[in-house]
């Protein structure tokens, strides 16, 4: 559950974040296939909600008063699972089954597979108003619920900047403003790719402050690789009772390789597998390793 974050904290969870991309990467090579760049621009984000956020407890992860965190965007659950992993959820042995026949770690997340997903998702624009049932739900005076939110747990629900073009996501964005729901926040990550572009050449979504504020939301705009921003954010949105809050979160896609941020390309394809204009297939998960390992070349590795 979280609380003000100091700076030891900050330093803490911006190495478990560059440790968990090193995972991912392993993990989607072995697998190769799955979303290097968006799993890659939220890793801080999943590192601050699992190791700071969250009321949640890998032992028991369907304790009652647990935080509900719904993943619109299933294509970036490599991401999740690196970090459920590092929080205690299974092995992390276990990521190397990531995308295999009868894993439980399936390319989109699935409910019934994996203890701590709450929901199973693949289509975009569904998670709001997934969301948004939750977050109903516990306001109903059959489970002890009231409208300063009498469930004690939160939900979140994390959304692509994609998906905002889908109607769905806007049907789910007004119910939740008409009715208040200040026990839910949304997160959007705001990295300005999709799979065949940039958002604002495929379909423009800017002001997107403007557009949720008009559908009676709060409205915070952070630094996505700022933890402490971030979880400021979140507590501020703690403190909002009188509606929804949306975070709009600016990640870089591909953080931490400098040589695929902002590259669309990377959208849906692992390492081993992706644009050769920087380096070949077969130097890729080895390039991306020691990039990310030595902090792109300010310290030494223990690999090297």
């Amino acid at each position: 559950m979280s609380e003000h974050i100091h700076d030891t904290k900050v330093e803490e969870l911006e190495a478990k974040a560059n440790e968990a991309r090193e995972l991912l990467i392993e993990m989607l090579t072995k697998a190769g296939s799955g979303h290097t760049a968006g799993s890659l621009g939220m890793a801080d984000i999943f590192t601050a909600m699992y190791f700071h956020i969250l009321n949640h407890d890998p032992k028991n992860p369907d304790m009652p008063e647990r935080d509900r965190l719904i993943l619109s965007n299933g294509h970036i659950t490599p991401i999740r699972y690196v970090v459920m992993a590092m929080s205690g959820y299974f092995p992390i042995e276990e990521l190397k089954t990531l995308r295999k026949f009868g894993t439980r770690l399936q390319g989109h997340p699935e409910r019934e597979r994996l203890p701590g997903v709450e929901t199973t998702s693949g289509p975009l624009g569904s998670g709001l108003g997934q969301a948004a049932g939750y977050a109903y739900a516990a306001r109903m005076p059959a489970r002890g619920g009231s409208a300063s939110g009498g469930d004690k747990f939160r939900v979140y629900c994390f959304m692509s900047d994609g998906e905002q073009q889908e109607g769905s996501t806007w049907e789910s964005a007004m119910f939740i403003g008409k009715n208040k729901l200040s026990n839910l926040t949304a997160v959007i990550d705001r990295n300005n790719i999709q799979i065949d572009g940039m958002t604002e050449n495929v379909m423009p979504l800017e002001s997107l402050k403007a557009k949720y504020e008009a559908f009676n939301w709060h409205v915070l705009e952070v630094d996505g690789h700022n933890i402490e921003q971030f979880v400021d954010a979140i507590e501020e949105a703690k403190a909002i009772y009188e509606k929804p809050t949306v975070i709009i979160a600016h990640t870089i896609p591909g953080k931490g390789i400098k040589e695929i941020e902002f590259d669309y390309r990377w959208h849906g394809v692992p390492p081993g597998a992706g644009p050769e204009d920087v380096f070949k297939k077969a130097e890729q998960a080895q390039k991306f390793l020691a990039e990310l390992r030595t902090l792109g070349g300010k310290i030494s590795s223990e690999h090297e």
